[in-house]
């Protein structure tokens, strides 16, 4: 069973029955698919299968037993432990043990939540054969577009990268909430490649709202739009505070990239601090930039960071003369 970052493979019966299931990794939304996967599975094989969860903490030998023991109506189950880094000390002997010759007719599921406490265990684990580890391991910013792409494809449609990267602006980083929008846009173009037009149409107005797409039409030389998408922002509430970051992060960005080295595409993102994908923005926006530009333009951010702060009793109108300076430093 591969790892869940990838959208691996729905896993059989034969592959969770008589087994064990390892789930590790920060990522609760991973962990989550890969429990219900094995859930449907057993399912799938009895529909009158007997789904049971506990908590590490409570579980002993005698407690397991009672778990995975074959009941009136089923002898095939799927057993849950979750947070397996809280079992008593007490317990690991006894579930090794278990998990050393699993029930044939049980699915047995360990998650653990990521982090150091219980990594003994997982060692121990690790090392037996009935036992399949997946790994939910937390997205870096540029994997993102990424998983968009392979959830589409999951449901059968193609998304393009642009379209996957203006999504991820929209909707932000939670994956629930991005695998939902993929699921509504396969869903409202059945057989239609995912386009930018499209995921704009759908969610165009959370992502103006967002302080990146102020800063990024900014230094863009984009005045109108960034006036816009500014009103768009504190109109839907947007803290002033993460407007002007965003306005300092890209001009450090910038910054950077004048004096980068790099000229691969990874290699140049990891200089610069921004994910591969948006390395073709900051260089579009470079070229419109001197170095005694971004020199003024950092002491303008960081005038408006300090009246937003306390100085300055109007955030709208300091905001506004920010779009404003910034523009005008570009036209130069």
């Amino acid at each position: 069973m591969p790892a869940a970052r990838s959208a691996p493979r729905a896993p059989s019966a034969v592959d969770v029955l008589g087994r064990v299931t390892l789930v590790t990794g920060k990522e609760e939304f991973f962990g989550e698919r890969t429990v219900a996967a094995v859930r449907g599975a057993v399912r799938g094989h009895d529909a009158e299968a007997e789904l049971s969860e506990a908590a590490a903490a409570e579980l002993s030998l005698a407690t397991l037993g009672e778990l995975s023991a074959p009941s009136l109506f089923s002898s095939t189950r799927c057993v849950v432990v979750r947070k397996l880094e809280d079992l008593p000390e007490e317990s690991v002997a006894g579930l090794l043990g278990y998990c050393a010759a699993p029930a044939e007719d049980v699915a047995l599921v360990l998650v653990h939540s990521g982090g150091q406490k219980g990594s003994g265990v997982l060692t121990k684990l690790r090392k037996l054969g009935p036992v399949t580890e997946v790994k939910s391991a937390e997205l870096k910013a540029s994997e993102y577009p990424s998983f968009v792409i392979n959830e589409a494809r999951g449901m059968g449609a193609r998304m393009d990268q642009q379209a996957a990267t203006t999504l991820v602006q929209a909707v932000g980083q939670d994956l629930r909430s991005l695998s939902a929008a993929a699921h509504q846009l396969t869903n409202d173009f059945p057989g239609e490649t995912l386009t930018e037009e499209k995921v704009k149409r759908y969610f165009g107005g959370r992502a103006e709202a967002k302080s990146f797409a102020v800063a990024d039409a900014a230094f863009s030389g984009r005045r109108l739009e960034a006036l816009e998408e500014l009103r768009w922002a504190i109109d839907g509430g947007t803290p002033a505070v993460l407007i002007t970051s965003a306005f300092a992060g890209g001009v450090r960005g910038l910054a950077r990239f004048k004096g980068a080295r790099s000229r691969n595409e990874a290699d140049l993102a990891r200089e610069i601090g921004v994910p591969p994908w948006k390395v073709r923005s900051v260089r579009d926006q470079a070229k419109g930039w001197s170095s005694a530009a971004l020199g003024e333009a950092v002491r303008a951010v960081a005038r408006a960071d300090a009246d937003i702060k306390g100085a300055a009793s109007d955030a709208s109108y300091t905001l506004e003369r920010l779009v404003l300076t910034v523009t005008e430093l570009r036209e130069r």
